[in-house]
């Protein structure tokens, strides 16, 4: 790796100070003996940084957690999959504070230094009673070597666990960082529809870190799609615990812009794991949109292109369709001049001026057959751009969300 860092194995429990355990405590389908109970925790006092959904409608754990997290700090992350205890009511407030207080109680912490995350079906109560019963052997089992059976079981509909650690020096000491993610639907920017939990042994003010998380959050899991829907859990947390020893790190600092270069590797690199996940795909699109007047105008062209079904249809079918990639950029709301558009896909170019290229089809058709390829798009009205990863849409994705 090029950038002044490595990647090591670990995940959450790669920092110093870390543990995770998982259970199977019977949230998820009774037939269905996988890890669905899992925790992460810091053997000292962390410093967390979160973002959550925008979703006007937010599931009780989101509402819990953004109280706990504003405390100066944190211990613990459990996390429960295949319950949402989204839109619960008064019911699901109190089950995710109950989730918060047993494992306080059990670790010895306060309710406060605990953060509640849930995943999975909407609507239906939590078997609170199972969950409670597994804390106890949850937090007994915590162990420093557990961050890939943490990947696993926060998984729903995902084929595969989601985790990246790296370790990187900074002013002479060495710092880790790591990371697990949950996603394969409902997946759209801000946030993608995922839990995210993010460990670091840095010293760092929670200030600081909130602001450095923030954007790097916006570069990577706001930058993602899948099917253009939201939902109601949408978390991701980063805590920090400062056992590295590392000076102190503020912001227009060169070390902090290095550590933020780490976090950020971080989190594209799990961004672009979840639409490699994505329900059903078959296609991983990396779109960008350049050459715009402005940065929102680039994003509005980017999230048209990439959310429209009738162009994910063409990537599945293979097909260099890109009259529908004009159409969404027309109907983006962005600043376009039709004669001013070009489209490429992997570098080949499509549509010059506005029209069909010389390009032939089959020379185009051949990009599309690969799994994996780009779409870029000028506009030639200025320097702002935009990137978003995405994927095609196929009959398995209907399959998979038609319901029981």
């Amino acid at each position: 790796m090029s950038l002044g860092f490595s990647e090591i194995i670990g995940g959450v429990t790669a920092p110093l100070g870390f543990t995770a355990a998982a259970t199977c405590c019977g949230v998820k389908e009774q037939s269905n003996a996988a890890a669905d109970l899992a925790l992460v925790a810091s053997s000292v006092p962390a410093v967390a940084a979160a973002t959550f959904t925008t979703n006007k409608i937010k599931a009780a754990p989101v509402r819990v957690s953004a109280s706990h997290v504003r405390s100066g700090e944190t211990r613990a992350i459990i996390i429960n999959s295949g319950n949402a205890n989204a839109c619960t009511g008064s019911t699901g407030i109190q089950h995710a504070k109950r989730m918060a207080h047993v494992v306080a109680r059990e670790g010895r912490w306060k309710e406060r230094q605990v953060l509640v995350c849930s995943t999975g079906r909407i609507g239906i109560p939590l078997p609170i009673e199972r969950i409670e019963g597994a804390i106890p052997t949850l937090v007994s089992g915590l162990e420093t070597n557990q961050g890939a059976a943490f990947a696993r079981a926060i998984m729903t509909t995902d084929t595969f666990a989601k985790e990246i650690a790296i370790e990187m020096s900074i002013a002479g000491a060495k710092v880790r960082v790591g990371g697990a993610a949950k996603g394969a639907g409902m997946i759209d920017p801000s946030m993608a529809t995922m839990l995210c939990v993010i460990t670091t042994d840095a010293v760092i003010q929670k200030g600081t870190l909130q602001k450095l998380f923030s954007v790097s959050i916006e570069q990577s899991f706001n930058c993602i799609t899948i099917d253009g829907d939201m939902s109601t859990n949408d978390t991701a947390i980063c805590l920090a615990n400062g056992m590295a020893g590392n000076p102190p790190l503020r912001l227009e600092q060169e070390e902090s812009a290095y550590f933020a270069s780490g976090l950020d590797y971080i989190t594209r690199n799990l961004a672009r794991m979840i639409v490699e996940d994505g329900e059903g795909a078959s296609k991983f699109v990396e779109l960008q949109v350049k050459g715009a007047a402005t940065y929102q105008d680039a994003r509005k062209a980017a999230e048209a292109v990439a959310n429209s079904q009738l162009v994910k249809s063409s990537w599945y079918g293979e097909d260099p369709n890109w009259g529908r990639i004009i159409g969404a950029i027309g109907y983006s709301s962005a600043k376009v001049q039709e004669e001013m558009i070009d489209i490429f896909f992997n570098g080949v170019v499509a549509v010059e001026h506005g029209v069909a290229s010389s390009t032939p089809p089959h020379k185009i058709k051949e990009v599309l057959a690969n799994k994996k390829f780009t779409v870029t798009i000028d506009l030639h009205l200025g320097s702002a751009e935009y990137k978003v990863f995405t994927t095609d849409l196929t009959p398995e994705y209907v399959r998979l969300n038609m319901g029981e």
